[in-house]
């Protein structure tokens, strides 16, 4: 009788593991129905402040989030910066400046941007605000799974837009640059979370990939 080998199990997709079920536009659709808007929020260099200013940021800050009448969560990403593309600015500016001064200045800038990569790792934090949608706002049709994906879509950005505008304001009132992430963004960002690199990846745009369909046999 022949001997069988064993046969390693079907791995399934990464689709199955992840709980993102759609981007609209700047809705992030989960599987189980909710959604919510990311809002990306730039950095501010606290400690370049004077005591004042940073006081001010703080009860500033204090006051925006315990004014918010609806929940958000908060989310801090640190990655290390890719700074090649700005020395290869800097050997432009080098190449193209006819002032032999400015180009050993210049040049040993340069040489000083390396020195710093070489001892310390260049760190970019970004700051997001999530602001969710919970499929319970549907009422008791949310505890179905025979909705459709447009229609919860729609219910959601008649929810979550309102708040989001309400945050923008909040944050530009104290003043953060905040943008709202759309699609292309959002994507990167995810993409990114489930394939960790040194300094992350851009992609194409989004609209230009297509669906690869794995079949057995």
């Amino acid at each position: 009788m022949p001997i069988q080998k064993p046969t390693s199990p079907i791995k399934a997709s990464t689709q199955s593991f992840t709980e993102i079920e759609d981007i609209k536009d700047d809705v992030l659709l989960m599987k189980d129905f909710s959604a919510s808007i990311v809002i990306k929020v730039g950095a501010v260099n606290f400690w370049l402040l004077s005591a004042e200013e940073q006081s001010s940021i703080i009860y500033s800050y204090a006051e925006l989030i315990n004014s918010l009448s609806f929940p958000v969560q908060i989310v801090i990403l640190s990655k290390k910066m890719d700074i090649s593309s700005y020395l290869e600015y800097l050997e432009s500016m080098i190449a193209n400046n006819k002032d032999d001064l400015m180009k050993r200045r210049l040049e040993s800038y340069k040489e000083f941007i390396k020195t710093i990569i070489k001892k310390n790792s260049v760190l970019e934090k970004n700051f997001y605000f999530v602001v969710p949608f919970s499929p319970l706002e549907l009422g008791i049709s949310g505890a179905g799974s025979g909705l459709k994906k447009e229609y919860v879509i729609a219910r959601a950005k008649t929810s979550l837009y309102p708040k989001r505008d309400h945050l923008l304001r909040l944050l530009a009132k104290i003043g953060l640059r905040a943008t709202v992430m759309q699609k292309q963004e959002l994507t990167e960002l995810f993409y990114n979370l489930y394939n960790p690199s040194a300094t992350g990846r851009m992609l194409a745009p989004i609209d230009s990939y297509t669906d690869v369909i794995m079949t057995s046999g």
